[in-house]
C-alpha cells in the first residue's frame, strides 16, 4: 500500500502565496508522473499542474505563471508552490501519484488540503 500525506493549505489574501506539500510512503519502488488537482464548490475537479520524473512540467492556463510544480525523488514529495493568488484559486486540492511498486503502477490520491483565497 501507499499512502499521501498533504501539508500546507490555508487561508490567504488575494496577492499572496501558499505552498502545498505531497509525501508518499508505503511500498514503493518509484514515482512516475505526479500531479495536483483541486476541485471548488459545485465545480469539477481539475487539473492544476503535472510533473514526470525527468522533471518535465506542464499547467493548466489558469495557473501559469503563478503555480510552480516541483519534486524531491529522494524524499518522495511532490510540491506546488502557489504565488500571486486570486479568490477563484479557492478549492480543495488534491495531489495525485503514480507509483511502481516493483511490479505494477497505479496511481493514488493524496486526502486533499483547503485553500482559501480571500478578497
Amino acid at each position: 500500500q501507499v499512502q499521501l500525506v498533504e501539508s500546507g493549505g490555508g487561508l490567504v489574501q488575494a496577492g499572496g502565496s501558499l505552498r502545498l506539500s505531497c509525501a508518499a510512503s508505503g511500498n514503493i519502488f518509484s514515482i512516475n508522473a505526479m500531479a495536483w488537482f483541486r476541485q471548488a464548490p459545485g465545480k469539477q475537479r481539475e487539473l492544476v499542474a503535472t510533473i514526470t520524473s525527468r522533471g518535465t512540467t506542464n499547467y493548466a492556463d489558469s495557473v501559469k505563471g503563478r503555480f510552480t510544480i516541483s519534486r524531491d525523488n529522494a524524499k518522495n514529495t511532490v510540491f506546488l508552490q502557489m504565488d500571486s493568488m486570486n479568490p477563484e484559486d479557492t478549492a480543495v486540492y488534491y495531489c495525485n501519484v503514480y507509483v511502481n511498486n516493483g511490479v505494477a503502477t497505479n496511481d493514488y490520491w493524496g486526502q486533499g488540503t483547503q485553500v482559501t483565497v480571500s478578497s
